[in-house]
Formats: structure tokens, C-alpha cells, sequence
């Protein structure tokens, strides 16, 4: 099993989650976080409110998927979350993560 997390703008959430609904995940947890990547604390237009604080409002996705499905689940996070502006998030994976019910 690997973990994807994903940290994308707020306002892509929804179209991300109704992306990964035919993808077989085994378990999906959406938290709201803060944070910055290079826009730093420059002044941004974001959700058409201005921010001059250096975090803004990102959601954090984590999926765990069999290994087969790894590519796929994230292709479908990068085309529905894709603004092409600076901001759009991150997405890592965790190898080889063991669940509470799974034997060692």
C-alpha cells in the first residue's frame, strides 16, 4: 500500500475528490492546512480576496492505494487540481505504508 498526499488550493477540492471516485482507493482523509511554496509572503489575489500574510489556505489530501494504482490516482489529482498558477500544491508519495489490520 502507498500514501499520496496531495496539497492543493481549497477551491480544487471538490473537483479532485469527484476525480478519484472510479479510482479504487482504500482510504481517502481531507484536512485544511496552511502553508506557502515560492509565492512566499508576496501579495496574492487568491478566491478573489487579497492575502499579504506568508500562509495561505491549502487542503491536504491523503490517499492510500495499492501500488498499481499510484500513477493513475495521481494523474487524476494533477488534472483536476492544474490551475497553472503559481500555488497550485505539491503531491508526494510514501512508499510501503502498513496498515493496522494488515500482518507485518
Amino acid at each position: 500500500m502507498k500514501q499520496i498526499i496531495a496539497v492543493v488550493k481549497p477551491i480544487v477540492v471538490e473537483k479532485v475528490v469527484a476525480a478519484l471516485a472510479g479510482e479504487p482507493i482504500a482510504e481517502l482523509v481531507i484536512r485544511e492546512v496552511k502553508g506557502f511554496g515560492r509565492q512566499k509572503s508576496y501579495l496574492q489575489e487568491y478566491d478573489e480576496t487579497e492575502y499579504s500574510l506568508a500562509f495561505l489556505p491549502k487542503v491536504e489530501i491523503l490517499v492510500w492505494v495499492e501500488p498499481q494504482h499510484v500513477d493513475s490516482t495521481i494523474e487524476k489529482i494533477v488534472q483536476a487540481s492544474r490551475t497553472g498558477r503559481i500555488g497550485d500544491g505539491k503531491i508526494l508519495v510514501i512508499p510501503d505504508v502498513i496498515s493496522a489490520g494488515s500482518p507485518v
